[in-house]
């Protein structure tokens, strides 16, 4: 569960090295985040040599979550730490980067971010 004011790193090579959620998107009054949401972030440390700057308002979609997640066929999933990649717009859902590391969860193509998935090493 990502909430307001969490602090997530970045699962791509955009620049961002850490980040803290200020905004999610879906409804007026939504608390949390999960697997697959798009949440407005701001670059609390960026690479100085990449496309994104420190101080900068991006929008992310979240790829890893430490709260495990309940999936359709009675599975659950559960990453490491909290991650997310950062995207150009919610209506192209393109990501910014051109490399994404580390395992993404499968929730992500169910949601049409297919560009995110077939560039991932590995996809759970």
């Amino acid at each position: 569960m990502i909430q307001r004011r969490s602090t997530i790193t970045a699962a791509d090579n955009s620049g961002v090295e850490l980040m803290t959620v200020i905004h999610i998107y879906g409804a007026s009054k939504q608390k949390f985040a999960s697997l697959g949401a798009i949440v407005q972030c701001v670059v609390k440390r960026a690479d100085p040599g990449g496309t994104v700057k420190d101080d900068e308002l991006v929008k992310v979609v979240i790829v890893r979550i430490r709260k495990e997640c309940h999936r359709t066929d009675g599975s659950y999933i559960r990453f490491d730490d909290n991650a997310g990649v950062v995207i150009d717009n919610p209506k192209d859902k393109n990501p910014r980067g051109t490399r994404v590391f580390g395992p993404i969860a499968r929730e992500l193509k169910e949601k049409g971010f297919d560009k995110i998935v077939s560039m991932a090493e590995e996809v759970y």
